[in-house]
């Protein structure tokens, strides 16, 4: 896989050098860009085409939500992934209007940092477990990540009942309980759920089956 261009727009010095030093170890990112607010980052757009924006909301002269706006109707090949400290779901919601592909909170694990840079780049979006359900179909009514789902997976019959349960925020005893599983048996299908949809957490599960119709938004 080629390197990850990578663009980070962020008015705190401190945080800007931290998150490099993060990620210096990922040989697979290469930092393009480094901006102190989103006029910067516009300005250095016009000559250079990131991958990825891993992008601050409140920021002085245009702010993150601005900045995403504006990447999103002129430069659309370019995903922005929000860094936020607010975790409240009109933060999240405003990001993912303005054409944010994924949120981000400032203290997640580099680790978790890296796999949202990858998922992405990859497909196209991210969100993490501190993504209620209810904000995901909120999200998806309007969005242009209908229809991108991968084609070549196919779920089961029974799949697709766990599936349906989980979207509902049914926790593993109710499913059981519900399509007369054991609970170990529910685990396995889970499990199974979150390898062939290529998902990460609840919130990807939910995503997929709405891209693939499985539920209504």
């Amino acid at each position: 896989m080629p390197a990850i261009n990578l663009a980070i727009a962020d008015d705190h010095k401190i945080f800007r050098e931290g998150l490099k030093a993060t990620l210096e170890e990922y040989t697979d990112l290469n930092l393009m860009i480094e901006a102190a607010n989103g006029i910067e980052l516009v300005k250095q757009l016009a000559f250079k085409s990131p991958d990825v924006v891993l992008m601050d909301i409140k920021m002085p002269e245009m702010d993150g939500m601005q900045a995403t706006a504006f990447i999103h109707e002129n430069f659309g090949n370019v995903k922005v992934l929000a860094l936020s400290m607010f975790n409240e779901d009109k933060y999240i919601l405003d990001m993912m209007k303005a054409g944010a592909s994924g949120y981000l909170l400032k203290n997640a694990e580099p680790q978790e940092i890296m796999d949202a840079i990858l998922t992405v780049y990859k497909k196209g979006y991210y969100f993490n477990e501190h993504l209620s359900i209810s904000l995901v179909k909120q999200f998806m009514e309007k969005s242009t990540l209908r229809g991108k789902g991968k084609e070549d997976t196919e779920l089961n019959e029974r799949e697709t009942e766990v599936l349906k349960l989980i979207c509902q925020e049914k926790q593993n005893t109710e499913i059981a309980d519900k399509l007369f599983l054991s609970v170990r048996t529910v685990e396995g299908y889970r499990t199974k759920l979150f390898e062939k949809t290529g998902s990460k957490n609840i919130v990807g599960l939910v995503i997929y089956a709405i891209k693939k119709g499985i539920i209504d938004v």
